[in-house]
């Protein structure tokens, strides 16, 4: 049963969407107050592979589509509402990972699979837990400076359609998270490039209490 899941008291959280700087925001603060880092993207494909039909359908779904029936033929809606991750296939995964970890450090989690209402029953306190959310221009802009933004879409028969789809379930997805935020009363950051590194990277330290 879920509620007898471990609860990784000793960790500080980072989730949020896709661009909003969450990997570059972690690993700065782990360097500064000297906190374990665990990058939720890094194992998926570890998470993946231990995952099965029965505890991850759209996981499996999702593994037996081409690229052009993932990102082509479905509509973004259709993309936001079956993503494994999005509706936190493996996290049992990421909390028996965390809870596995020696403590201390503090362990600072972050990446998109950190969803709100799965994050919250874990947390020792709310200022525990950020969640980054970009603009869509800031998105695309960052997905530009690391050289990602085709990764997916050049693998599919139409990639111009293809990016569009998918700028748009992300979009989407953050607007989820927003409303999800709010009605749990968790903390979001809006991302928008008004701020520098330095600064994103001081106000979630803010947030935390480091």
């Amino acid at each position: 049963m879920r509620s007898s899941r471990p609860r990784p008291l000793h960790v500080y959280w980072i989730g949020g969407a896709s661009g909003a700087g969450k990997s570059t925001i972690a690993r700065q603060l782990a360097t500064r107050h000297g906190l374990r880092l665990y990058a939720t993207d890094d194992v998926m494909p570890d998470h993946a592979a231990r995952s099965t039909p029965a505890d991850s359908p759209l996981l499996t779904a999702f593994a037996g589509m081409d690229m052009d029936e993932r990102w082509l033929h479905r509509t973004p809606q259709t993309m936001l509402d079956t993503f494994h991750w999005f509706h936190g296939e493996g996290f049992h995964h990421v909390t028996a990972d965390l809870a596995a970890l020696p403590a201390p450090p503090p362990v600072l989690a972050e990446g998109f699979r950190l969803l709100p209402h799965l994050v919250a029953p874990l947390l020792a306190a709310p200022e525990h837990a950020v969640w980054l959310l970009p603009t869509p221009q800031f998105r695309r802009a960052a997905f530009d400076h690391r050289g990602s933004t085709w990764k997916i879409a050049r693998q599919t028969s139409d990639p111009e359609r293809a990016l569009d789809n998918l700028m748009e379930r992300e979009r989407m997805f953050t607007d989820r998270l927003r409303g999800e935020l709010a009605r749990l009363g968790l903390h979001a950051i809006e991302v928008d490039g008004h701020l520098s590194e330095d600064e994103l990277a001081d106000h979630v330290a803010d947030v935390f209490g480091l």
